[in-house]
């Protein structure tokens, strides 16, 4: 377990509470105007005319954008690529900035107006006279893939993006074997679930500023994201530029959670009409263009079977998910649901066979893009959930089977059916101390009391396995400026993850010098990093491995200046804490010395490099795991529901702050039970979002939270970076789903429990509740 010298107070929390954060919307630039967008009023639709001509002459108002004006800009649907099955390719339609013709979920982009302020923009936005023929929609992704359901897009026919299987298999036997161990099983357990489409309701929504320099034919995006880097990438490619000529800044970030990770067609919009009228363009979304344009996540239907021998052996496991993609194919929305999903099987279990077919629709919907956990909360809420089943079917205590089946220190490294390799951890360890610390043994008491009270009280275990690092690189920049201080350039970004405490530490211990002296960016094309983002708990792996790697590179260049400079053969350099020394000798030149040398001799064209060192790397894969534990009371009279305990343990790895990893599974786990018991972006059968606003979208407060949270952070560091990190930011999310749903099924007697899918509000546990009473009817 972790102590406390790893638990430090961040070091970016001052100017944050203080409130001199510096956001999106803070900045101000010169001579900037205001956009605002004409959103469609129905989910599909011809558009048969489109008039602005009113809205041109509107008071204020610059310019009036359609998407004639948009020529030339490239489909925001580029999704990273995912094999099909049989190698059958993913489908995906053109993403424009503005709707061509047709308009596809209702908040699509179909104009924009630009104005010297909001409010008369937006009032532009009402002069726009649009004549829709409204086409029947189909919003459910089911039905979608039916016949004679409505089609979308004849690009994927019967509304198919994806049929996706894993692990590949040619020849199909591997499914095979899997449904004959299956057919002949002693036991098996099966189950349907689904993940309910959610909102990510950042607290800060989505802001940008764009501008252009006719000049220099740069373009400059000024916007919240979690990398820098990618959004450029991604900007340029949109806009049919260099790469150098897109540059994009990003300060502080109020919440992100992948829904800030790539471009979105507004950024296409203010930059095209900035470089059209000379004048930097700001946009800030309201909170209602947020419940229908921002990336929203979840939305699956699974149905699996679990294979066991009669002794609770775990045989093999058969998964198969029906996914909706929205009506757009978003950069990672297709890999979340797919390769994401599936890596996380057989989670902490050894399972022989395993195969997992996804079925990627398109509907009339909000885009569907990665959220905290991206495809893992998803994964181990259905395994987790099977298990208990199992343990039903089997007769076997679900403690006694989880424990049978857990993959043992022993084995590791082990290699599961998904191909996947897990490095390091102990399973049984984790499993233990989460049970320990929601003391099982003392359930039967509690129970006995709440029930005295007329509440029944319900316990559930959730163990999981995640995965984060690997693809893509990373990056980072090691300079001296020559002022005694090192700056740690990054293309990683944070959003709240506390990386100026984490990176500065990271450096500070690899160099051997004063955390004081090294100073963290990002945020910033022009710092010249390659960084592809702060996304599934990647960035202290991939971040931090980065720096090691480049400080090792600046020490290597260092030996040789300070050989020149202690008139000494370079073999006979050795660095130690933050000094270059003569091995066996008191000759010693800091590390600043070194550089500034170094510096010196690079301007006389004596050496061709100064210390100045900038390098990508790439770490392996590395599995997060941990089990977590939910205590539940509940009111069968009015079925409200108290989370009146929650338990876990994690392996992060090695821990580089217990206090920001703590904060990590913390939020998670907020975030993890309004899923269970609150949240759903619910559409009508015509495609409208009916929670479009905080009326209707419930998020958790404080007090739906726990009062007893207790968390353990056991380290089993990493073998496959050299920080021994493994992530930490999904855990709470990955973990909470299961062990509040099994709480409740164990809560509530009989099958009726069982039976409740997410979420477990007050109405359905009401009914639930009620159908008990009743015999079974509701």
């Amino acid at each position: 377990m972790t102590t406390g010298t790893t638990r430090q107070l961040r070091i970016e929390d001052e100017p944050l509470l203080r409130g001199k954060g510096r956001y999106t919307g803070d900045v101000h630039e010169p001579r900037q105007v205001a956009a605002a967008f004409l959103r469609a009023p129905m989910a599909s639709a011809t558009i048969r005319r489109l008039d602005t001509v009113a809205a041109q002459r509107a008071p204020g108002v610059l310019a009036v954008l359609t998407a004639a004006d948009m020529t030339g800009t490239g489909s925001l649907a580029h999704p990273l690529p995912v094999p099909g099955r049989g190698g059958s390719k993913l489908a995906a339609p053109r993403w424009p900035a503005l709707a061509e013709g047709r308009v596809f979920h209702a908040g699509q982009p179909v104009a924009m107006v630009v104005a010297e302020t909001p409010v008369q923009a937006q009032d532009a936005t009402e002069l726009i006279d649009v004549d829709y023929d409204e086409i029947p929609a189909v919003v459910d992704a089911r039905r979608a893939s039916e016949p004679g359901a409505p089609q979308i897009w004849p690009e994927a026919p019967g509304n198919v993006a994806l049929d996706f299987t894993w692990p590949l298999d040619k020849d199909g036997s591997n499914a095979a074997e899997v449904a004959k161990i299956i057919a002949s099983a002693p036991l098996v357990a099966r189950l349907s679930v689904s993940n309910q489409r959610l909102a990510v309701a950042s607290m800060e929504p989505r802001v940008a500023t764009g501008w252009y320099d006719a000049k220099t034919g740069e373009y400059t995006l000024r916007t919240g994201t979690q990398s820098v880097w990618l959004m450029a990438s991604q900007m340029a490619e949109l806009l049919g530029v260099k790469p150098e000529q897109m540059r994009v800044l990003t300060e502080d970030v109020g919440g992100a959670f992948g829904m800030k990770t790539g471009a979105y067609p507004e950024y296409v919009a203010i930059l095209v009409a900035a470089k059209r009228i000379g004048r930097p363009v700001g946009w800030t979304s309201t909170r209602a263009e947020a419940f229908l344009s921002d990336n929203q996540a979840r939305d699956q239907v699974m149905d699996a079977e679990l294979a066991l021998d009669k002794e609770g052996k775990f045989l093999a496991l058969r998964v198969k998910s029906v996914a909706d993609m929205g009506a757009f194919a978003n950069g990672a929305g297709p890999l979340t649901a797919t390769i994401n999903m599936v890596r996380c099987f057989p989670s902490v279990y050894r399972i022989p066979r395993v195969v997992c077919d996804v079925l990627c629709v398109l509907t009339n919907t909000v885009q569907l893009g990665p959220y905290r956990g991206a495809g893992r909360p998803e994964a181990n809420y259905l395994m987790e959930r099977l298990v208990e089943e199992a343990a039903r079917v089997s007769g076997i205590d679900a403690v006694t089977l989880r424990r049978r089946n857990l993959v043992t220190p022993a084995e590791l490294p082990y290699k599961g059916a998904m191909g996947t390799v897990y490095d390091s951890g102990d399973f049984p360890a984790i499993f233990d101390k989460a049970l320990e610390l929601a003391d099982l043994k003392g359930f039967p008491v509690r129970k006995q009391q709440s029930a005295a009270r007329g509440r029944l009280r319900g316990i559930g275990v959730s163990c999981f396995l995640e995965h984060s690092g690997a693809l893509p690189p990373e990056g980072a920049a090691l300079s001296f400026p020559g002022d005694g201080t090192v700056v740690v350039g990054l293309g990683a970004q944070s959003t709240g993850q506390g990386h100026l405490t984490v990176f500065r530490k990271v450096a500070s211990e690899k160099l051997g010098i004063d955390p004081t002296k090294v100073m963290v960016r990002e945020g910033d094309t022009r710092l010249g990093v390659e960084g592809h983002g702060s996304f599934a708990s990647r960035s202290a792996a991939a971040a931090g491995s980065a720096i090691f790697f480049t400080a090792d590179a600046v020490i290597e260049k260092g030996k040789k200046v300070a050989a020149q400079m202690l008139e000494a053969a370079e073999a006979d350099i050795a660095y130690r804490n933050g000094a270059f020394e003569i091995a066996g000798t008191d000759r010693r030149l800091s590390l600043f010395e070194v550089a500034n040398k170094a510096r010196e001799l690079k301007a006389k064209g004596e050496i061709a490099e100064t210390l100045d060192t900038n390098k990508v790397s790439q770490t392996p894969q590395h599995f997060p795991n941990g089990c977590h534990i939910a205590e539940v009371e509940i009111d069968p009279e009015t079925g409200a529901l108290d989370v009146v305990a929650y338990s876990g343990a994690d392996d992060s790895g090695r821990i580089l702050n217990t206090m920001i990893v703590e904060g990590q599974v913390h939020g998670g786990v907020a975030q993890g039970l309004g899923q269970a018991l609150l949240e759903n972006a619910l559409y009508d059968e015509s495609g409208q979002l009916l929670a479009g606003s905080f009326m209707d979208y419930a998020l958790p407060r404080a007090t739906d939270m726990p009062s007893k949270l207790t968390d353990a952070l056991l380290e089993f560091p990493c073998k496959t970076n050299p920080i021994g990190v493994k992530g930490a930011g999904e855990a709470g999310t990955t973990g909470a789903l299961a062990a509040i749903m099994n709480a409740v099924a164990d809560a509530i007697p009989g099958g009726a429990g069982r039976a409740l899918q997410m979420p477990a509000t007050a109405q359905k546990i009401w009914q639930a509740c009620r159908a008990v009473r009743n015999g079974g009817r509701a």
